[in-house]
């Protein structure tokens, strides 16, 4: 999406996708020099690493006149969360298959000569009773260290990253950000432009939601998944809705949402119909409220087994996504929006522009929350 990341301020550079051990093709391809984003200005190597709990994520950049440029890039599916609903710790094949993938982090920040880095990890180590330990094991074994962050600093990070997609023309945005083990809704007005460099994200309110992809899956089944146990799934998460839109149920007109995960992302790619992921057709696309509907209606009558020929879902995927989609259901029931705009974007995202504003790669004061 080479002319929507002039139009955003975010160059993804969409690298050539390479194939993982299952499941979609990683979204970025070797880096383009076609001036999208202008020329790389002078400084730091950039990198922003997302440890979920159920992928690891890693985004190398260098900045450019209006936002960044991605150089190299990294997604894996690891589960570092599953089964901790049941033990409330990491396992111990959770922990080598983090390991393993974040071996794979570090040499691509230290090929790509990064100097400037931040290293998150998110609800699975915030919740495990061994979080701790395992933030140990990676400093010892991988050398790197990590930063486990509040789920106010997620959501705000995700803000940051998600902006750009933003209407200019709406009032705002209900934003929200589906993972593995916790999930986010923000409110979010209209954007302050900036000469250069993303717009600023003006968050209105937040709340995180202690459910995800991951332990929605283990608690209510992923593998069949009927239309009761879906129901009971969007009729738990509609619960932890429900305080927050009662705050902001006035006030939509004029308002659109805008996700951030591989729920939404995954929904857009099925509705495209893609032979294979792509991100370039994904990040910014829109989806009417009908489309959205019948998308979820046509997984819900998919079997596991065809959820995994998906191209756009594949085996990684297809015990989560009706999860995914139970949350988005209980999101769309409280917050009415005829369309909503997928973004294939978020955390590293923030990350990568809060650290260039810091910096002041563009210019400016820092104005955003870290």
């Amino acid at each position: 999406m080479d002319d929507e990341a002039r139009e955003t301020g975010l160059d993804p550079a969409h690298p050539e996708p390479r194939r993982h051990r299952r499941g979609r093709r990683s979204p970025y391809r070797h880096p383009r020099h076609d001036g999208a984003g202008g020329q790389d200005l002078s400084g730091p190597t950039y990198a922003a690493l997302d440890l979920g709990t159920n992928n690891c994520r890693l985004l190398v950049a260098r900045p450019t006149r209006d936002g960044f440029r991605v150089i190299d890039a990294f997604s894996r599916i690891i589960r570092l969360g599953e089964g901790i609903t049941s033990s409330g710790r990491l396992s111990e094949a959770a922990i080598l298959r983090a390991v393993d993938a974040l071996r794979v982090c570090r040499s691509k920040m230290r090929n790509r000569g990064v100097t400037r880095f931040r290293l998150i990890a998110t609800e699975a180590c915030r919740s495990a009773a061994n979080g701790l330990e395992f933030l140990a094991i990676v400093r010892e074994q991988v050398g790197i260290e990590l930063e486990i962050v509040d789920r106010e600093t997620e959501a705000r990070l995700a803000a940051t990253g998600c902006t750009p997609l933003v209407d200019p023309d709406s009032k705002g945005v209900i934003l929200f950000d589906i993972g593995g083990g916790s999930s986010e809704l923000v409110r979010l007005a209209r954007p302050i432009p900036t000469p250069h460099g993303p717009p600023h994200p003006e968050i209105e309110d937040w709340i995180s939601l202690p459910l995800g992809v991951v332990t929605l899956a283990e608690r209510h089944g992923g593998v069949t998944v009927t239309r009761e146990s879906f129901q009971t799934m969007i009729d738990e998460v509609g619960s932890h809705v429900a305080p927050f839109a009662v705050r902001h149920e006035a006030g939509m007109e004029g308002m659109h949402m805008l996700g951030t995960s591989g729920t939404v992302t995954t929904i857009a790619g099925v509705y495209l119909d893609l032979p294979r992921y792509e991100r370039r057709r994904v990040d910014g696309c829109w989806l009417s409220d009908e489309q959205i509907s019948g998308v979820v209606e046509r997984l819900l009558t998919m079997s596991y087994e065809q959820r995994v020929g998906n191209p756009c879902i594949g085996a990684e995927r297809a015990d989560l996504v009706l999860a995914g989609c139970a949350i988005l259901e209980a999101i769309r029931q409280a917050f009415p929006c005829r369309r909503l705009r997928v973004a294939d974007r978020g955390l590293r995202e923030g990350m990568l522009v809060q650290m260039m504003r810091d910096d002041r790669v563009w210019g400016e004061p820092d104005m955003a929350a870290k």
